[in-house]
């Protein structure tokens, strides 16, 4: 059962959690009403209007997967938040890799996990997870936001959406001690992929080259595998690839 502790406000929620893991038990999720530096993927920031979003870090204390097995942590709390946010406004919501939450071309979550490895297994990890649920503006520079609230008219209650999200992480990691329910998971994972239809959509590498590629398989390290549009595969860790919409890399 998740332990939720309130901070009124803080930089970064996973910072937070992280100078206190070793004396936190597992299931405890740090939340913050206004974070005023949340921390995306490779140093991205992350925009939350004060009190209208969530922003939260949960703590899983030696997670039942081997380090380099690590990416079911990630599949779990992606797919723990699309089934929190269908139930909230319906369909439409998938995965892009390796774990923001999209409705149709927008951004609607972003997720930063960050693991303690001891040796091959993981001491503790930590999912950070800011989700626009009631902001109706956005003032960054993000390209693509886009909120709960702009999709379904009306707001939602923060408090429920965090447990709902929270206590189905805990049950998808739970599951991670059973081979079968690994399998499961990386196949749902894969059904809720953001443009997984077999089809060539543009990509950008780390080199800034444009390239048409399908998606062809994700390791359990989260290493993605392309197939290019001349038929021949290559290998990509996180930010070696973006997607290209509407122009733009993402």
């Amino acid at each position: 059962m998740p332990h939720y502790l309130k901070v009124n406000q803080t930089a970064s929620t996973n910072t937070y959690l992280s100078r206190l893991a070793a004396t936190l038990p597992g299931g405890t999720v740090i939340y913050t009403p206004s974070q005023t530096a949340g921390r995306g993927q490779k140093g991205n920031s992350w925009e939350s209007e004060d009190g209208k979003n969530l922003t939260f870090s949960f703590l899983l204390k030696r997670p039942p997967v081997k380090a380099r097995d690590q990416f079911y942590l990630s599949e779990a709390a992606a797919l723990a938040v699309i089934e929190a946010l269908t139930a909230e406004a319906g369909e439409g919501f998938t995965v892009k890799w390796p774990n923001d939450v999209y409705w149709q071309d927008k951004k609607v979550c972003g997720m930063l996990i960050e693991s303690s490895l001891d040796g091959a297994g993981i001491t503790h990890s930590i999912a950070g997870i800011g989700i626009n649920v009631n902001q109706v503006r956005f003032v960054s520079d993000a390209p693509n936001p886009v909120s709960l609230i702009n999709i379904t008219g009306h707001e939602h209650d923060l408090m429920t959406l965090l447990k709902r999200v929270c206590s189905r992480i805990e049950q998808l990691v739970d599951s991670l001690t059973d081979n079968n329910a690994r399998a499961d998971l990386h196949r749902r994972y894969m059904a809720a992929l953001y443009r997984n239809d077999g089809q060539l959509h543009p990509w950008e590498d780390a080199a800034g080259h444009h390239l048409m590629a399908s998606v062809a398989g994700i390791a359990p390290d989260g290493t993605l595998t392309l197939q290019h549009e001349d038929g021949t595969r290559h290998d990509y860790l996180f930010k070696e690839v973006k997607h290209i919409i509407e122009g733009i890399s993402l």
